[in-house]
């Protein structure tokens, strides 16, 4: 490979979380299309898993299910253990799965703290940590999954926000502990998805703070995650996918 070119995908071996709906399972998609062999994770989504392992194989990569309840560190760690014994290797990790509760101030209790920074922080730590071997080996990288709000904070949410705040300096502190051997960036999204309960006026309500005037979408992110798997000059970075949101005066709705 020349220096500095970007790196191939094709035929190399990447565990992505969450990867039975919504943005992993975009993800696992855009992957596939590279043509890496992917570890499709999912938790109680295995409908959305098995499409997503169809989506993989259909566009040239291959797949494999794995399940595994990611609010347990024993189980992120045997998460990977899986994902090597059936890949024979890891050259990359995406860290997706979340839990995005919103909460009232007055609501937030130990199990709130415990639901979000498990599953938000303690399991990618696990999952990476765990693969460090692997990844050293494969001179692979990490992808973890932050959030906008990890800069610039938002009401309603303060548990999930710390614990992507945490996630944010996890991946900064990662890239130094890992280098040169393994790179550890982040995808940032901004609004991606909005929740169901959100009608077309909130949206475009929401849509008229965002610079590029839309909300975000999966595969936006996806593009994100594939750029930083093939760019082995960037470590250390996380990338804002927001439609300049993060540029713009800082308004938030809720």
């Amino acid at each position: 490979m020349t220096e500095g070119a970007p790196l191939s995908l094709r035929g190399k071996r990447a565990l992505v979380t969450g990867a039975g709906q919504r943005v992993g399972q975009a993800i696992a998609l855009a992957l596939g299309a590279e043509g890496m062999r992917v570890a499709v994770h999912y938790r109680e989504s295995r409908e959305g898993a098995e499409q997503t392992a169809r989506g993989v194989v259909e566009s040239g990569g291959e797949a494999t299910l794995l399940a595994a309840d990611l609010s347990s560190r024993d189980e992120a760690r045997s998460l990977v253990d899986r994902a090597i014994e059936k890949l024979g290797g890891l050259d990359l990790v995406v860290a997706s799965a979340a839990s995005f509760e919103r909460l009232a101030l007055a609501d937030v209790d130990d199990d709130a703290w415990d639901r979000s920074l498990d599953l938000n922080l303690a399991s990618p730590f696990a999952l990476v940590h765990r693969a460090i071997p692997a990844l050293r080996a494969a001179r692979g990288s990490v992808v973890l999954v932050t959030c906008s709000s990890a800069t610039v904070p938002m009401r309603g949410y303060l548990p999930y926000v710390v614990s992507k705040g945490a996630l944010k300096h996890l991946m900064k502190t990662l890239a130094l502990e890992l280098a040169p051997d393994v790179r550890v960036n982040a995808v940032a999204p901004g609004t991606v998805m909005p929740p169901p309960s959100y009608d077309e006026a909130a949206i475009a309500r929401l849509a008229r703070a965002i610079p590029l005037a839309r909300v975000g979408t999966p595969q936006d992110i996806a593009r994100a995650v594939v750029y930083l798997a093939g760019s082995p000059f960037v470590t250390g970075h996380e990338l804002a996918v927001d439609g300049g949101r993060s540029v713009a005066r800082s308004e938030h709705f809720g």
